[in-house]
C-alpha cells in the first residue's frame, strides 16, 4: 500500500461503484463492510467467475460453417473439457506452466501463486521451495512474461491461460488448421514444447475443425430426406461436454440405449449432484431437506446418460445394478445407512412428456426405488421416504383400503396426461390470465397432476400430487451443458418456476430453489435460482458482446432478445 491515507476514499469509490452496478445483491452484502481487502477479493472472484462463463457468439445458420472468431470460439468451447485421453486445451496450457487450472477456476478470488516459485514437474500445484533439485516446467513467471496482465488473483491467472489458449488457436488458424504445424505453433506461442498442449491442438486440427467444417451436410441431408433418400445416422449429445462424436450435425440422430441408463459414470455425477445439493441446503438452513422436488427432462437424460435419474437414486440411498457384459441396468440395490452417512431423502419428480415416452423403464426404476426405500424397516429420522409413506398410508387406509393406500402413499412421479406435453403455464402467462399463485398452481396441477409408475400409466392424481408438493422443501432443476441457460427457453420457468409457485400456493412459503450445474462433470456446483439468474443476466443478457452478436442476425436476433426478456419475466 503506497498511500494508506487514501484508503477510506478508495473504499467509498469502490462501494459506490458496487451500488451503481447493483452488485451488492450478487455478493450477498447488505451494506458496506469494514474490511475493504476481503470485499475486493470477493468482487474479484465473482467477476472472474462471471467472465469465465461461456457465451454464445451469435446464432447457428443452417448449413453455414462458422468462420473467424466464431470458429475459434466454437473450437475453444469444444476443447474446454477435452475428450477421452485428450486434455482440455486450457487445462493443458496451465499444466505446461505448472498450474492447476481446475483449482484456479474453483477459487478465482484467491491470491495467485508467487511468480518466483518453480513449477511442479508432475503438473500439480506450484512447489513452495525453489531450491528442490528436480526438473521443472516453466512457471508462472514464464506465463506472465509471454501473456502479460494482472496476476494478483487466481482469476487473473485464468485470464492469462485463456489468452494463451486463444493465441494458440489463432496461430493454428493462421497455419490453416494443419496438424503438421502444431509443434511449431506450440513452441512459438508458449516458448517451449508440451505434449499435452500439442495433443489438444492436434485433436483440434484433425477432429474438431474438420467436423465443424462439415456443417453444409445439414442442407445436403435435408434435401436428401425430402427426396426420400438415406440420411446418415449419428449419436445425440452435447459436444461441449466432451461428446465430439455428435458432430458433424445434420445427421439422423439416435438416442442412447435406454436400458443402459443411468450409466456408471452418470451415477457418479448424480451422487455429486446430490451431495452438492444437500451440502448447500445444510449450509443455508442447518439441516437436510426431508423432501426434494426435481424436474427431469428426456433430452437431458439423452445428453447425460441419466444424471437426473442418478441424482434421484442417490438421494433415496440406492444405486443401480448393471449387467457385467452389456452394462444395462438390471435393478437397484439399497445402500446401507452406515455407508450413506445421512438419512434417505424423499423425492417428488416432475417428468416431461418426452421423458415419459422415451424412458418408461426409468419411470419404473424410480418407482421401484421409492417403493423399496419406503418399505425398509428403518426409523423415521433415518428414512424420510418411509416416514412419509407410513403416515400417508395410515391416514388413507380406512378410506380406500390398505393396498390402495400404500400405492398412493408411495406415488412420487408426476407428469402430463398421456399423449400431452408441457407444463401449461406459457399460454397463461402470455394471456396474463392469472392473479396469484393459486391460479398458477391450478394450471400446473391440471397439466402435471397425472401419476406414473407400475400400474399407474398416467392416472389422474391431483390429490397425491398436492400431498407430495406440500412437503417439498427444495425445488431443483439441473443444467448439464454450457450450450444453453435458464433464460434460453420457456420450459425452465414453466417446469421449475411452476413447481416453486405450486409449492408456495400450497404452503404459503417459498421452497429453496436450486440449479445443479454439471456442465463440467468434474466440478459439480449447486446454485440458488437467484444466483444463477444473476450470473446469466450479467454474463449474457446485459453483455454488450452477446447483444452485438444478436444484432448481426437482424430480425431473428431481435426475436431472441425479446424471448430472453420474456423468459426472465416468466421466471
Amino acid at each position: 500500500i503506497l498511500d494508506p491515507p487514501k484508503l477510506p476514499a478508495l473504499a467509498a469509490r469502490i462501494w459506490a461503484g458496487i451500488e451503481k452496478a447493483n452488485l451488492q445483491s450478487d455478493l450477498g452484502v447488505a451494506e458496506r463492510p469494514d474490511d475493504l481487502g476481503a470485499l475486493v477479493e470477493h468482487i474479484d472472484g465473482y467477476l472472474c467467475e462471471i467472465k469465465d462463463i461461456q457465451i454464445k457468439d451469435g446464432l447457428h445458420v443452417l448449413g453455414q460453417v462458422p468462420a473467424g472468431d466464431q470458429l475459434r470460439g466454437l473450437t475453444a468451447a469444444m476443447l474446454r473439457l477435452g475428450s477421452g485421453d485428450v486434455p482440455g486445451l486450457r487445462r493443458a496450457v496451465g499444466a505446461a506452466f505448472g498450474l492447476d487450472e481446475e483449482a484456479l477456476v474453483a477459487a478465482p478470488g484467491a491470491p495467485a501463486p508467487s511468480p518466483d516459485r518453480a513449477a511442479d514437474p508432475d503438473g500439480g500445484c506450484l512447489r513452495p521451495d525453489p531450491t528442490i533439485d528436480v526438473p521443472t516446467r516453466p512457471g508462472v513467471a514464464a506465463l506472465l512474461e509471454r501473456f502479460g496482465g494482472p496476476s494478483a488473483s487466481a482469476g487473473d491467472l485464468v485470464d492469462r491461460l485463456e489468452a494463451a489458449q486463444m493465441a494458440l488457436l489463432d496461430a493454428l488458424a493462421l497455419a490453416g488448421w494443419e496438424a503438421g504445424a502444431v509443434p511449431r505453433v506450440c513452441a512459438d506461442v508458449l516458448g517451449h514444447a508440451d505434449p499435452g498442449v500439442q495433443r489438444a491442438l492436434r485433436f483440434a486440427a484433425t477432429e474438431v475443425v474438420p467436423r465443424i467444417r462439415r456443417t453444409p451436410d445439414e442442407l445436403h441431408h435435408i434435401v436428401a430426406a425430402l427426396h426420400g433418400r438415406h440420411v446418415p445416422a449419428g449419436p445425440s449429445g452435447a459436444p461441449t461436454r466432451g461428446r465430439l462424436d455428435v458432430l458433424p450435425t445434420g445427421r439422423n440422430f439416435y438416442s442412447v440405449d435406454p436400458r443402459a441408463l443411468p450409466s456408471e459414470l452418470s451415477y457418479e455425477v448424480g451422487c455429486k449432484l446430490a451431495a452438492a445439493l444437500l451440502e448447500r441446503h445444510a449450509k443455508e438452513t442447518g439441516e437436510l431437506p426431508k423432501m426434494v422436488g426435481l424436474v427431469a427432462w428426456g433430452t437431458a437424460a439423452m445428453r447425460t446418460q441419466g444424471d437426473d435419474v442418478a441424482e434421484i437414486l442417490a438421494l433415496l440411498g440406492v444405486r443401480p445394478t448393471w449387467h457385467p457384459e452389456s452394462r444395462r441396468v438390471t435393478g437397484i440395490e439399497v445402500v446401507s445407512l452406515t455407508e450413506l452417512g445421512r438419512p434417505r431423502i424423499d423425492v417428488t419428480v416432475r417428468i416431461s412428456g418426452f421423458f415419459r415416452d422415451a424412458f418408461p423403464h426409468l419411470v419404473a426404476l424410480l418407482d421401484d426405488a421409492v417403493s423399496t426405500v419406503a418399505g425398509l424397516d428403518e426409523p423415521d429420522a433415518d428414512n424420510f421416504v418411509a416416514a412419509h409413506a407410513r403416515a400417508d398410508a395410515a391416514r388413507l387406509a380406512a378410506e380406500i383400503g390398505g393396498a390402495a393406500a400404500w400405492r398412493r402413499a408411495t406415488t412420487r412421479i408426476f407428469g402430463s396426461k398421456p399423449g400431452t406435453y408441457g407444463a401449461g403455464l406459457l399460454a397463461l402467462l402470455d394471456a396474463r390470465d392469472w392473479r396469484g399463485d393459486a391460479d398458477l398452481a391450478a394450471v400446473y396441477e391440471a397439466w402435471g397432476g397425472f401419476a406414473y409408475g407400475r400400474d399407474l400409466d398416467g392416472a389422474a392424481a391431483a390429490e397425491p400430487m398436492r400431498d407430495c408438493y406440500a412437503r417439498i422443501e427444495v425445488a431443483v432443476k439441473n443444467l448439464d451443458s454450457r450450450e444453453h441457460d435458464i433464460l434460453d427457453s420457456d420450459d425452465y420457468y414453466q417446469y421449475h418456476g411452476g413447481m416453486i409457485a405450486t409449492v408456495r400456493a400450497l404452503t404459503g412459503s417459498d421452497p429453496a430453489a436450486y440449479l445443479g450445474d454439471s456442465s463440467d462433470p468434474s466440478r459439480v456446483v449447486a446454485r440458488s435460482l437467484a444466483e444463477e439468474t444473476r450470473r446469466v443476466f450479467r454474463a449474457r443478457v446485459a453483455n454488450p458482446r452477446w447483444i452485438a452478436s444478436m444484432i448481426r442476425h437482424g430480425y431473428k436476433g431481435a426475436a431472441e432478445l425479446s424471448a430472453t426478456v420474456d423468459y426472465l419475466f416468466g421466471y
